[in-house]
C-alpha cells in the first residue's frame, strides 16, 4: 500500500556510510521524488559526503553531521529534526540510522536485521522490511521503494556536472587508486592500459583523491608517462561528473568514482578483484538488467564492461587475500593487462560481441 502522506510532504532520507552508499541512496530518491514531485525531500549523510548529492534535482536539502566523535552535535540536530518530517527513512539497519529516523519522522521506515534488536525495531519503525543477504545494493534500495509502495526508479543520479575547466580533445579517464589496498590493480597494469589508449589517439586523463597516500600511488604509476594528464586531487564531484561524461572511456577500479562513471552514461570499464559484483558491481545509466554474475573474464551491461580474473577462489568478498584493507588480491595482481585493454578496446568499439553473461573461467593467456 502506497505510504499515506499529506499534500507536500517532508521526507527526510538517512543514509550515513560512504560516498559509494550515498551515491546508490539516489535511486531511493528519484523514486520518491516521481512518486510525491511536490514533496520537500532531504537527506543527511555524514559531513565528506554530501557533495556526491550536488544539484541533485530529487534532493531539496542535504544535512551533514560528523561520521565519529562530537556527540553534542549529533544530539544537537538530533533535537532540531526531531518531529520535522511526515516520513523518515533510513537506508541502513545500524543504531544510529534507525534512531535519527524515529527521532524525525512522524512516520518511519527502514530496513532491519533477523532476530535481536531486529524484531524490536520492526516493532517499533512504521514500516520495515527485513535485511535480504546477498543481493544487489541497488536492489536493497528499491525494497525500500517497495516497502512504502511507490514505484522504483531502478538507476543512480549522478551531481549536475560541470565542465572541468579545461579542453582535453578527445580523451579517456583513467582512475588507478583505490581507497583500499586489496582492491588495487598493478602499477605497471595501468601503465599498459594508459599507453595503450595514448595509441588509440587519446589524451589520457588521470582523476584521483586528494589524499597524500593516493597521490604518491599515482606518481608511482605514472611518472614513467609524463603525457598523462594528472588531475588527481583538483577536482569537486561535480567537476569530476562532468569531465567522466564527456570521455570517450573511463576506466577504473571497484571504487565510489567508477559508480558515478557507469552512472553518467560513459562507456566504462570496471577492474573487479574481491568484491562480489553480484551485490557491488556498476549500474550502467539505464540501470541493472539482468544481473552482473558472481564472476567472469568479462561481463557487459549496458555502458558497464565489468572485467575479472576468475581464480576459483572469486568473487571471496573478503579484504583481500591477507583478510586486512593493506593486503594484496591475488586475483587484481594476476589480471593480464591485455584483458584489460581488450574491454577498453570494446568499450570505444561499441561492440555487442561482448554478451551480458560471463565469459569462461579461462586461464588468461
Amino acid at each position: 500500500m502506497p505510504a499515506d502522506l499529506p499534500p507536500r510532504p517532508r521526507i527526510l532520507v538517512i543514509a550515513l556510510r560512504r560516498l559509494g552508499d550515498v551515491l546508490f541512496a539516489t535511486a531511493l530518491t528519484a523514486s520518491l521524488r516521481r512518486a510525491f514531485p511536490d514533496a520537500t525531500i532531504e537527506v543527511l549523510v555524514y559531513e565528506g559526503t554530501a557533495e556526491i548529492l550536488a544539484g541533485n534535482p530529487d534532493v531539496d536539502r542535504v544535512i551533514t553531521m560528523p561520521q565519529r566523535g562530537a556527540a553534542w552535535r549529533s544530539l544537537a540536530l538530533a533535537l532540531r529534526l526531531a518531529g520535522r518530517y511526515h516520513l523518515a527513512v533510513s537506508t541502513q539497519s545500524g543504531d544510529r540510522p534507525t534512531l535519527f529516523a524515529l527521532i524525525a519522522g512522524r512516520r518511519h521506515a527502514g530496513p532491519v536485521d533477523a532476530g535481536g534488536k531486529g524484531a524490536l525495531r520492526r516493532r517499533v519503525l512504521w514500516r520495515s522490511v527485513e535485511n535480504k543477504p546477498g543481493i544487489h545494493r541497488l536492489e536493497d534500495m528499491m525494497r525500500l521503494a517497495d516497502l512504502l509502495g511507490i514505484a522504483r526508479a531502478g538507476r543512480l543520479v549522478c551531481p549536475a556536472g560541470v565542465a572541468p575547466g579545461r579542453d582535453h580533445g578527445a580523451y579517456a579517464v583513467v582512475h588507478a587508486a583505490p581507497m583500499f589496498r586489496y582492491k588495487q590493480w598493478s602499477a605497471e597494469g595501468w601503465r599498459t592500459v594508459a599507453a595503450a589508449l595514448r595509441a588509440r589517439g587519446l589524451t589520457v586523463v588521470a582523476t584521483g583523491g586528494p589524499g597524500a597516500p593516493e597521490r604518491a600511488y599515482l606518481d608511482e604509476v605514472f611518472a614513467p608517462l609524463p603525457e598523462v594528464m594528472r588531475r588527481d586531487g583538483q577536482l569537486s564531484w561535480p567537476q569530476l561528473t562532468g569531465l567522466i561524461a564527456g570521455a570517450r572511456l573511463y576506466v577504473g577500479p571497484d571504487t565510489s568514482v567508477t559508480h558515478l562513471a557507469a552512472a553518467t552514461g560513459c562507456p566504462t570499464v570496471a577492474v573487479f578483484g574481491p568484491t562480489d559484483p553480484r551485490l557491488w558491481g556498476p549500474v550502467p545509466a539505464e540501470g541493472l538488467d539482468p544481473m552482473w554474475e558472481a564472476a567472469g573474464t568479462i561481463q557487459r551491461r549496458g555502458n558497464v564492461f565489468l572485467v575479472q580474473h576468475p581464480l576459483p577462489c572469486l568473487p571471496c568478498q573478503q579484504e583481500g587475500c591477507e583478510r586486512h584493507v593493506a593486503s594484496f588480491s591475488r586475483c587484481l595482481d594476476e589480471l593480464a593487462p591485455a584483458r584489460v585493454v581488450a574491454a577498453a578496446d570494446a568499450a570505444l568499439a561499441g561492440l555487442g560481441e561482448v554478451t551480458a553473461g560471463p565469459l569462461t573461467r579461462d586461464r588468461q593467456r
